[in-house]
Parts: structure tokens; sequence; C-alpha cells
């Protein structure tokens, strides 16, 4: 990957915050990040790598992005469920790189002032996430080729000869 597209790893917009990282993720540093006196709820979301897909067992995932695209998006997603759905604070944080079995490759937070709406936003904007959001997945199998897969719909890749 080029290195251009590895300057921005964050972005922040009024009450807004996203993020992309090759470490771990940190659910408390997140949830800190939405966390406001006029939020009645903080719903968290973690995505974690589970260790199979269709019955195959899975070594690990790894994820790569057009980051600075995708920080862009996650932050438009972000801003939209804001304000549609009146929250405090929203953050999404992506890890890239390889994320082993059982730990977290994505972790959402909203702060909402009643949980109804935190719920809302949370589920909304792991769906737009995973359609919208410039990530890419790779899934690496034992004993066979890995495959790489949309985030929108886990369908499998085709390899293409170059």
């Amino acid at each position: 990957m080029d290195s251009s597209q590895n300057d921005i790893w964050e972005l922040s917009e009024e009450g807004c915050h996203v993020g992309l990282t090759r470490g771990h993720l940190n659910a408390q540093e997140i949830m800190d990040r939405v966390r406001s006196p006029e939020a009645g709820a903080i719903v968290l979301f973690a995505g974690t790598t589970r260790n199979s897909f269709a019955d195959k067992p899975v070594k690990e995932l790894q994820y790569t992005a057009y980051n600075k695209l995708a920080l862009r998006t996650m932050l438009a997603i972000s801003k939209d469920l804001y304000f549609k759905h009146g929250l405090k604070g929203i953050a999404m944080v992506h890890r890239l790189g390889t994320v082993p079995i059982g730990e977290e490759s994505i972790l959402i937070a909203v702060s909402a002032p009643h949980r109804q709406a935190a719920w809302r936003a949370g589920e909304e904007a792991l769906e737009e996430c995973k359609a919208k959001v410039e990530v890419w997945k790779r899934e690496e199998f034992y004993g066979e080729e890995g495959a790489w897969r949309a985030n929108r719909d886990g369908a499998i890749g085709h390899k293409v000869d170059s």
C-alpha cells in the first residue's frame, strides 16, 4: 500500500470520531470518546474474529483499506446518524492488518439521552459501515488458500490474473 494512503488515521467533527488503527482496539477508550452528562445510554458494538466461516476453520482475518476515503465515509455515516438520532456522541474505529481469532476488528460506540436511540443508531452505524466503508477483509483458512471478501455482503472474491 502506498504510504501516502496512511497519512490520516483519525477524523473528528462535532461529536463524531472515526479512526483506523493497526493496534489493538480499546473498548473503554472508545466509550470515553462518546461519554456525556446528557447521555442516559452508551451502546458499544464489538465485532470479533470468529474461528469459522461456512464450516471452514478460520486462522485469522486481514483487513486493508483506502484510509483517506474510508475515514471520510465513516465520518459522513457518523454525522448522518448523529443528527438523525439526536446522539450525544458516536465513534467508530476499525482495525487494519491481521486480527487473530477472538480479537476485535471494529468498535462502534454511541451515546444518546435514551437507550432506544442508542440501540437503533448503533445497529445502523454497523450496517452502514459494512455497506459503504472502503475496507476489505481476507479470511485466512487452515489448510487452504485464503479468500478476500467484500465487507458489505461477505461474498467471496475471485482471483484476477494480472
